[in-house]
């Protein structure tokens, strides 16, 4: 579906992005909020240069980028006339789950046994209390996933026929920009270039095996069909964010807003998430750190995604990305 590409600014004075005209092979783009688009590859001299390698070299780059998006002698584009592509190639997609207080709570007293003595609201308390103790003693819950579940932030969505109940689920994406090992929680957002949008698609179907409960969840299964993940529309550099943890995450379905939280209702920080991932994984530039989503799922309303579904999600700061659901035919 064809994007109002600039209805929605981002901070800063500058956003990266992937690009490209009809019919051309896609280009690592200097964005401003105006609405114009410069080609990195030719205002830089680097025929190969992608998002993911310009990250690469961030501390480098950014004066650069800076200088540029102040030039108005470069060859500008106008962004509307561009097509809007995933602002970036992962190598690695690290996701969180159960990382917004309310959501958990929520989803906790939802499923209370048929014969829970509590009332709501004494489970709610209870449920609460082990939340914050959590947030203050344990480790947040990450799992990996496919960069080819990747698509655009206008791209349609495609629904699988096996996808009982596909679901919504918007996030906060840190994108790292240096090599990170073993870092501490008081370090790690200097390892984090910037920021996107990612909606973490979920078929709630298939979240846990019913042949092997014991097993647990099937995250393969359940997440990472293709399109599964849209992302974008930009990567705004973390300079540019005042506050990661104070961020409105908002998620509308054909106009009416479903999910709208901020991100102060996060368990565990990005700079807890990035730093508790690196004590096992060395996160490398252009990688993805999902950091969970608010309350308001469809589960949560009784309303899953359908053919024809528009999803618009926003997050202060980093513009917003627009998606169509279509659903495959049986068998396709």
């Amino acid at each position: 579906m064809k994007p109002a590409a600039t209805s929605v600014p981002f901070a800063g004075p500058f956003a990266l992005g992937t690009l490209s005209a009809p019919d051309r092979v896609p280009f690592p783009a200097l964005v401003t909020p105006d609405g114009r688009a410069l080609d990195l590859r030719a205002a830089l001299g680097e025929r190969d240069l992608t998002i993911r390698t310009l990250l690469g070299n961030w501390a480098e780059a950014r004066p650069r980028l800076h200088a540029l998006a102040k030039d108005d002698k470069a060859t500008w584009q106008p962004l509307e006339a561009l097509r809007v592509h995933a602002p970036v190639e992962p190598r690695q997609v690290f996701q969180s789950g159960a990382n917004y207080r309310q959501h958990v709570i929520d989803l906790e007293v939802a499923h209370r046994a048929p014969d829970d003595p509590r009332t709501v609201e004494q489970a709610r308390e209870e449920i609460a209390a082990l939340m914050d103790r959590r947030a203050a003693e344990d480790l947040p819950y990450v799992f990996i996933g496919l960069p080819s579940a990747i698509t655009g932030p206008y791209d349609d969505v495609h629904l699988p026929d096996w996808a009982e109940k596909p679901d919504w689920e918007l996030e906060l994406a840190a994108v790292i920009g240096k090599p990170a090992y073993r870092v501490s929680t008081d370090e790690a957002l200097e390892y984090v270039a910037g920021y996107t949008i990612a909606n973490d698609l979920t078929d709630r179907a298939t979240v846990f095996r019913r042949d092997m409960p014991a097993i647990g969840t099937d995250w393969l299964r359940s997440k990472n069909a293709p399109g599964f993940t849209p992302l974008g529309p930009w990567i705004v550099p973390a300079e540019s964010i005042a506050d990661p943890g104070d961020l409105r995450v908002t998620l509308k379905l054909n106009g009416e807003t479903m999910q709208d939280e901020s991100t102060k209702d996060m368990l565990f920080s990005v700079a807890r998430l990035v730093s508790y991932i690196s004590r096992t994984s060395r996160l490398l530039p252009g990688d993805l750190v999902l950091t969970g989503s608010p309350a308001g799922n469809g589960i949560h309303w009784g309303r899953l995604l359908r053919d024809g579904d528009v999803m618009e999600g926003s997050i202060t700061g980093l513009g917003v990305q627009r998606t169509r659901c279509v659903a495959e035919e049986t068998g396709s």
